[in-house]
């Protein structure tokens, strides 16, 4: 106990020492939200992976998806890796690095009411992130629950109380350069931390052979009929795995908290570097969750299961897997998933924060804001932000309203369901109307609002919020080009002054370049 005591308060006292620090590059509003976008590769991936995966997926998603596909879990990780790092960074980095230097954009609302010349879209995608994702940051605290509760026996409230002042004390000191330099360390910790732990489960049973072998040997007539299935390529369910793989892969085109990493990197040649970078953290990261996730059945010793699922919720079965580890490896854990879990609280807090005062206050409830009087507001809302999701969390923790997995679900889906099209979009295709960007907000946002209280009513693959996540963000990529080529055309000029970013010329060495001859 005095070992996993120390560990955290060294951990706690360099994340606090790293802010301070870093308070000189945060008196301004592009130095404290985007770092004065001068951010190397190394900070900004794993800046953008450390923001990627939190607790909800170590104890949530893992959990949950590990035992309802086994090993084939395995796959959400790899397309993650795939689709959720490198293909963003590949297709996104680069165009929104130079088209929001040249529309001064330091927000994805601020993007889209410059992008399309509108206020009033700015504004509302402004309230569409505050509002989805607070349920997301209530999320961390729920997956940390269990975790200490484990290693350290201390009360829920405390742990989340302690979690968000420590994290709120190096954020609002130090912006987003405290954030990117601390994601640097927390991401270092993930990786260590997520090697070690596979390698002592797989241990604990034999070995790699023997833990596959055991996990073909499990049945469940109430999932597949099939023997082995959990040890199989792709599991029993194929359908759902694709909307978890859709939800949790591709969504991070879409939230705010992803792709304003890509605003502030210092410079387009840093791009290929970053994607290298992110997509090998991804692997090794999301991969290994999932892939240590799918062996929670062979644990049905530890937990009490009921009808097919774990008495104690999915949330409990990756803490049960951890629970005979030897203390200092537990330390490890508890380590990683607070790494996890602070690092993409401090990007959802930034982007929250950052977007409603630069969006909504300035310019509309205060007319004249000078840098002083925006950052100061902005480290406030940092305050209630947290505040707010801190309230939420103890509510659903003591009411058990939902699983950690559909909370993600719905924010995720709601955030990228409405963002995701406009923006890819908005940064490729000069068609693009601002009729096409209200109606896939309203039907991004709306469909996952009415699937929280109305589940019922939709079809029975669709009353998932993975699910219906996931068709949110496919049908908006089919909305914004329909309603775009039957709706008036924006202005022409315009338009082509916003693209001009991608035309200018730029010489580079014989080395990178045939040349004309």
């Amino acid at each position: 106990m005095i070992a996993k005591i120390i560990m955290l308060v060294v951990f706690f006292g360099i994340m606090i020492a790293i802010g301070i620090y870093c308070r000189k590059n945060a008196t301004d509003v592009n130095g404290f939200v985007l770092g004065g976008r001068s951010v190397g590769p190394w900070l900004t991936a794993f800046a953008y992976g450390t923001s990627y995966f939190s607790a909800v997926v170590f104890i949530g998603y893992a959990g949950q998806f590990g035992w309802k596909y086994g090993i084939a879990s395995t796959w959400i990780g790899i397309g993650n890796a795939v689709i959720g790092s490198f293909l963003a960074w590949f297709v996104l980095g680069r165009r929104t690095r130079v088209m929001t230097q040249h529309l001064d954009s330091a927000t994805m609302p601020e993007f889209f009411g410059k992008r399309f010349n509108s206020p009033a879209l700015k504004i509302c995608a402004s309230i569409i992130v505050f509002i989805f994702l607070i349920p997301y940051t209530a999320s961390l605290y729920n997956g940390l629950s269990r975790l200490f509760a484990m290693a350290f026996d201390v009360d829920f409230k405390v742990c989340i109380v302690v979690m968000a002042i420590l994290t709120g004390i190096y954020v609002i000191a130090g912006g987003y350069m405290a954030t990117a330099i601390n994601d640097f360390i927390q991401g270092c910790v993930m990786i260590v931390g997520i090697i070690a732990v596979i390698t002592a489960v797989l241990n604990t049973n034999g070995g790699f052979g023997a833990a596959m072998d055991g996990l073909a040997r499990i049945n469940d007539p109430l999932v597949s009929d099939t023997p082995g299935v959990f040890a199989s390529f792709l599991g029993p369910d194929i359908p759902n795995l694709f909307g978890v793989i859709v939800l949790t892969s591709l969504g991070t085109w879409g939230l705010p908290q992803m792709v304003q990493k890509f605003y502030a990197i210092k410079n387009e040649s840093q791009i290929q570097k970053g994607t290298i970078i992110s997509t090998v953290f991804a692997l090794i990261v999301a991969g290994g969750s999932y892939f240590l996730g799918g062996f929670g059945r062979l644990f049905t010793d530890r937990l009490d299961v009921i009808d097919g699922a774990p008495a104690g919720g999915y949330d409990s079965i990756i803490p049960q897997m951890l629970s005979t580890l030897p203390d200092l490896l537990i330390g490890l854990v508890v380590i990683l998933v607070l790494s996890a879990s602070m690092s993409t609280l401090s990007s959802l807090v930034i982007a929250s924060s950052s977007t409603l005062t630069i969006d909504v206050i300035k310019g509309n409830l205060i007319k004249e804001m000078d840098e002083k009087k925006q950052v100061f507001i902005i480290r406030l809302l940092i305050v209630v932000f947290i505040v707010i999701s801190v309230l939420i969390a103890i509510f659903q923790y003591e009411n058990n309203v939902t699983f950690i997995a559909q909370l993600m679900g719905v924010s995720w889906g709601a955030l990228a369901g409405a963002f995701l099209a406009p923006f890819l979009y908005g940064l490729y295709w000069k068609r693009t109307t601002k009729i096409s960007v209200w109606v896939c907000f309203i039907f991004g946002a709306g469909i996952m609002v009415v699937n929280l209280f109305a589940r019922s009513i939709f079809p029975a693959f669709l009353q998932s919020p993975i699910n219906c996540g996931a068709f949110a963000m496919v049908g908006g990529l089919i909305l914004v080009p329909l309603v775009s080529l039957f709706t008036p055309k924006p202005d022409t000029a315009e338009v082509e002054r916003m693209f001009s970013c991608y035309e200018k010329k730029k010489e580079v060495k014989s080395k990178n370049s045939l040349g004309d001859g």
